[in-house]
């Protein structure tokens, strides 16, 4: 299987060049700034140029709406010279309780406000973060297609949409989409079956994973992994993980990583944890070296029954 290792890969048909790991900032608000710029200078020493952002970032517990961005902001305002080495993306469209808004009238302002908040002029990947079923896909490519004219985004994604939600809004559009960003680990296996990954190879767009760990569950101990599910299938999913590092001598979260980099749509793994140690060894996942025998364990473990 390819080995993408150090390497350089296009963002979808975009000139944009990445990281094959990428950095999520869901839980990057709340601290001060030299600790947020800690661990951006510790996910670009490790290679990662990919910066995953939302406007929404923040709103959980004690947050507020934006402070992930704004947070993000005044990192980039105390290091500015950090700006040139990354790949700024954020999403929009989601605003509680209503909760979702692609409208034309909402996007345009929630993108000034990252814009704002993240202190720059211009956006590299903005994706629109859920889909609206108000809001014709005619409508929504009105308005990407107008802030691509106006200079503020270079490229533009989707998040969670369907297959044929990404069909739909490409059909109106005079560019291509280069980013689709679903759930997708060892844990939440459907982007294979569902057409998703399959319309990116399609398409020539990069898959961005959002929970790639499962949602912490690759990080439990067996004892509490059996009381997850009625089948044990993270226990399961766990030992299976656990043997492969042990005989490559590597932590578990490296070959759960290194499982979804082993697919050819050249799916991106969004990382999620705040501690800088977490990100170096997550960087490990390019030594892991998975044949087809044992990518696919991984997946009957998962799925808890056979391939047929």
């Amino acid at each position: 299987m390819l080995n993408r290792k150090n390497s350089s890969e296009k963002l979808g048909a975009s000139n944009l060049e990445i990281s094959p790991i990428a950095y999520g900032f869901w839980r990057f608000a709340g601290t001060d700034v030299q600790t947020a710029l800690t661990k951006v200078e510790t996910a670009l020493e490790m290679g990662i140029t990919l910066m995953d952002h939302a406007d929404i970032y923040g709103l959980d517990g004690d947050g507020q709406f934006g402070d992930a961005e704004e947070l993000f902001g005044a990192v980039l305002k105390a290091a500015p010279h950090l700006r040139d080495r990354m790949v700024l993306a954020t999403k929009g469209g989601i605003m509680p309780p209503l909760p979702y808004d692609s409208s034309n009238e909402y996007l345009t302002a929630a993108l000034e406000r990252s814009l704002t908040r993240l202190n720059v002029e211009v956006i590299d990947l903005y994706q629109i973060h859920r889909p609206d079923f108000l809001t014709h896909p005619a409508v929504l490519a009105e308005t990407l297609t107008r802030f691509r004219n106006e200079g503020k985004v270079k490229e533009f994604g989707v998040s969670n949409y369907t297959a044929a939600q990404t069909a739909a809004l490409q059909a109106h559009l005079d560019f291509p989409l280069v980013s689709v960003q679903p759930e997708f680990s060892v844990h939440c296996t459907d982007p294979l079956r569902d057409g998703v990954l399959d319309q990116a190879m399609a398409f020539g767009m990069t898959p961005l994973a959002w929970s790639p760990l499962g949602g912490g569950r690759i990080g439990m101990t067996l004892n509490d992994a059996k009381a997850v599910d009625d089948q044990q299938r993270t226990y399961h999913v766990l030992s299976v993980l656990d043997r492969l590092a042990n005989e490559q001598s590597v932590p578990r979260v490296a070959v759960a990583l290194a499982w979804l980099l082993a697919h050819p749509a050249g799916v991106v793994p969004i990382l999620g944890t705040q501690r800088p140690e977490r990100i170096r060894e997550s960087m490990k996942a390019f030594d892991v070296k998975l044949t087809r025998q044992a990518w696919n364990e991984i997946l009957v473990a998962s799925q808890g029954y056979p391939l047929p």
